[in-house]
């Protein structure tokens, strides 16, 4: 009987060890990965030059800040871009002729200058043999309250168009 014990009580501190070695084992690789993990979050907590990830998002957070800011300044400007741009001459018509029968080359010349709302000016050049003459004529809203002669209309019209075809685009 006495064997008997004897065994049983061999094969339990068998398997005890068994289980003192497997548990070690398991201790040992967790406190390795527990060791990892502890670098990882040091080097993680630690930016490439040793800031600390709060001064780091505190840094990012004042830059989307500006930026914020700077956005608000740029549409601001934009705005007044576009105002101005309104005001530019950018659309214009030119028609050259001839103004008198004894001068050719098509010297003389009518330029359309308008904004956006067809306000602007014409100005009108004859050229003649021994004289050049300028004439400038008030354009506004697409009319003149001075009598246009044909070339002058036909420059304000070429103005007019180009000016509807951009809009088309």
């Amino acid at each position: 009987m006495f064997d008997k014990v004897g065994t049983g009580l061999g094969v339990v501190i068998l398997l005890m060890m068994v289980l003192v070695v497997t548990l070690t084992v398991i201790t040992i690789s967790m406190s390795m990965r527990l060791s990892r993990l502890a670098n990882k979050y040091k080097t993680f907590m630690k930016g490439n030059d040793g800031k600390s990830m709060e001064a780091a998002f505190q840094a990012r957070f004042e830059e989307v800040d500006r930026l914020v800011e700077n956005s608000s300044d740029n549409t601001l400007d934009i705005s007044d871009i576009k105002k101005r741009l309104n005001k530019t001459l950018t659309h214009y018509g030119i028609v050259k002729y001839d103004a008198f029968d004894d001068v050719g080359g098509r010297m003389s010349f009518a330029l359309a200058m308008l904004d956006n709302d067809n306000t602007g000016f014409i100005l009108d050049t004859i050229h003649s043999r021994d004289n050049c003459f300028v004439y400038i004529k008030e354009i506004v809203k697409g009319e003149s309250y001075i009598m246009l002669s044909r070339e002058e209309t036909d420059a304000l019209k070429q103005a007019v168009e180009l000016q509807e075809e951009a809009e088309f685009f």
